[in-house]
């Protein structure tokens, strides 16, 4: 028996809600947000709640925020919005308003797809929007041989502004593929897709699998023809297996470090990066002590929080939250900020810098390190 039809009898049996780690999608609770709550009027793709990105191609505008009340039963606390706040009822054929999570190859290999022994995998999520109609979920798998696969799964908003819990199953891809570079390995597996608006080049044939990157079905409502009109997510789950078991909840903690795998800050939670420091509370990181000398470059090194999933793209801030520039310190403590950085560490695991020449007992920083896909 394969892994895959192994995990598929055992996510469809009576006690699955016991179950860890049979959910593929990373705070689908909508719980993380080191990015911050509230991302306005966004005109260019971005990610939100973490792992979450808002893709954007056209003249729509919307606004994406975490909500901390009045979610369905079971996830009060928390949900995502989106909200229009640039109306687009002329659709052009490449245009796209679309919410998705790219999954690593690490966290999806036991799924099998492309292969024999690939099984169903089943979607279930929460949602809610102030326009009624046709919407669409899409799996798309990022193989090249064939060409990438999508399907594009619609499901009914029967009634406004009220929660509904829809189930999606999208059948095994058994044919024989090649995934792309990256594979079962840290590069993207696959992407699920949530479409708000989508052009006639991002749709395509409803409920089946199309050799194509689809984005939505041909059917696809436009929830950006309506101005301030509202769509709602939470608690969305995709698992092996063609039935849908309970959420996997999990702590807070436990998504928090999942989700710093492909993000994380040096900040606190709840303080936004460039915020300057504020002592003694929310500090750089910081050596001092060293010798004084009037030449040659200091650099340290820290372990990440979370060991990355590839080499992370990182920005530091000095101490009064200026980018690309740390703080340093003279012999009795006076800090210097806008110094420019000489030398920086890039690791998986490891993060570092340090100041260009100059005569100095110490420096700090902060930083921000993505690695998202």
């Amino acid at each position: 028996m394969s892994r895959a039809r192994e995990f598929a009898d055992l996510a469809g049996s009576a006690d699955a809600g016991g179950l860890t780690g049979r959910n593929l999608i990373i705070n689908g609770a909508m719980q993380v947000a080191q990015r911050g709550t509230s991302f306005s009027s966004l005109s260019a793709s971005a990610y939100t709640c973490d792992r979450w990105q808002l893709q954007v191609a056209g003249a729509g505008r919307g606004t994406v925020t975490q909500e901390s009340s009045g979610g369905p039963a079971g996830f009060k606390d928390n949900f995502l919005r989106v909200t229009v706040a640039t109306a687009d009822s002329s659709v052009a054929s490449s245009d796209m308003q679309i919410l998705k999570q790219v999954i690593e190859g690490h966290v999806a290999a036991f799924t099998d797809a492309g292969t024999s022994d690939a099984q169903p995998l089943t979607l279930s999520f929460y949602v809610r929007s102030s326009v009624t109609g046709t919407f669409s979920a899409t799996l798309y798998i990022n193989f090249n041989s064939p060409s990438a696969v999508s399907y594009p799964a619609e499901y009914t908003i029967s009634s406004a502004n009220t929660w509904e819990k829809k189930t999606i199953t999208f059948p095994a891809f058994t044919t024989s593929s090649t995934l792309v570079t990256s594979g079962y390995t840290t590069g993207e597996f696959c992407q699920v897709r949530f479409a708000l608006m989508a052009g006639s080049d991002k749709t395509g044939t409803a409920n089946q699998w199309n050799s194509a990157n689809d984005f939505a079905s041909t059917n696809q409502t436009n929830l950006f023809a309506t101005s301030s009109a509202t769509w709602d997510i939470t608690g969305v789950q995709l698992e092996v297996g063609e039935k849908a078991t309970p959420f996997e909840h999990r702590s807070f903690g436990d998504e928090l470090a999942r989700c710093q795998r492909y993000y994380e800050k040096s900040y606190d939670y709840d303080t936004a990066t460039g915020t300057a420091a504020v002592y003694p509370g929310n500090i750089g990181l910081t050596v001092r002590g060293m010798d004084e000398e009037t030449s040659g470059q200091r650099y340290f090194t820290n372990t990440m929080r979370v060991e990355k999933r590839a080499d992370p793209t990182n920005t530091f801030y000095d101490d009064a939250g200026n980018s690309g520039k740390v703080t340093t310190f003279d012999s009795g403590g006076t800090p210097t900020n806008n110094v420019s950085i000489g030398l920086v560490l890039t690791q998986p695991s490891m993060i570092g810098c340090g100041p260009g020449n100059s005569a100095i007992w110490g420096y700090a920083y902060f930083y921000e390190s993505d690695a998202e896909l």
